[in-house]
């Protein structure tokens, strides 16, 4: 039978796995591979002996640094794994309000992304095209406040260079982050794009496109989806709209309050098989992301 340190019983043991599946989360971008992580991360203090725990002073710092190394293990190995993915892979969008995940602690706000931009899909998207060690780095310090010396010990480098790793990818998600529209005009245009998209119109949904509009489904072999990403307002358009004369007068088509903003779902009864994520800039779409991957909408209908 296994024991805890001295004053640490297995409750609050067990209670840092809220934090352990936020961190997880936003270092992997799926549900399933942070609870893959946290899965590990337990297994490897049940395999310590009871003197090895017992000697361990602070048990949820120790979990969150082993759950961080696994994830940059995970991380390393990411790409050989999405190199066999089916089609193109994009993280897992989650639903509003999902109360898994634990909220980080709360520090000065500056040179740091809030709670909730830390798991929209487009700040994700953007932390998949970081290095591993960045991506660490940038999620333990810009969301979780943890500090360099700490950081040091999990990716195995300098606290400067720690410091150097979170600044590179503060700067890369600024860059690629700068001209996002602001939360209300996105809306605007969410609503304006899913009543155009209803009509079957492609002139009313031509307008609402950026010229460079891109567009990426996320099927992973298990539900149709674009095998690569569409370009152009046109092609755009009528992959949309094709897609929706698809699915017929059964679909169902909702509107979710998430850390994107609005986000469309679609489905046929209670069931939601789709899930569209835009990205507005100067008061157009241009990038959707598409998520029909069954496995990553489990949240979704849960």
């Amino acid at each position: 039978m296994t024991t805890a340190p001295e004053g640490f019983d297995e409750a609050a043991l067990e209670a840092e796995r809220g934090m352990l599946m936020s961190l997880s989360y936003r270092m992997l971008g799926t549900v399933a591979d942070a609870e893959d992580a946290v899965q590990e991360t337990y297994a490897r203090w049940y395999r310590m002996s009871p003197a090895e725990r017992a000697a361990i002073q602070n048990p949820a710092a120790w979990l969150t640094r082993v759950a961080s190394r696994v994830c940059l293990d995970q991380l390393g190995s990411a790409r050989a794994r999405r190199e066999r993915y089916v089609g193109e892979w994009l993280p897992e969008p989650l639903p509003g309000g999902t109360g898994m995940f634990a909220t980080p602690p709360s520090t000065d706000p500056l040179d740091r992304v809030t709670l909730d931009e830390s798991v929209a899909t487009a700040l994700l998207i953007v932390l998949e095209s970081l290095t591993p060690a960045e991506r660490v780095a940038f999620v333990l310090h810009d969301v979780f406040a943890m500090p360099f010396t700490e950081i040091a010990e999990v990716v195995g480098r300098s606290p400067d260079a720690c410091r150097k790793l979170a600044s590179t990818a503060r700067r890369h998600v600024r860059e690629r982050r700068a001209g996002s529209a602001p939360r209300e005009q996105h809306d605007a245009v969410v609503l304006a794009f899913t009543e155009a998209a209803g009509t079957g119109d492609l002139q009313a949904l031509l307008p609402l496109l950026d010229p460079d509009v891109v567009l990426v489904s996320d099927g992973g072999g298990l539900a149709s989806a674009a095998r690569r990403p569409v370009l152009g307002p046109d092609h755009v358009g009528r992959y949309i709209l094709g897609q929706l004369a698809k699915l017929g007068a059964a679909l169902t088509v909702s509107l979710h309050e998430t850390a994107d903003g609005l986000t469309l779902a679609f489905g046929e009864g209670d069931v939601i098989h789709s899930v569209a994520v835009l990205d507005v800039r100067d008061g157009r779409v241009a990038r959707v992301w598409i998520m029909r991957n069954p496995e990553k909408l489990g949240l979704w209908n849960a």
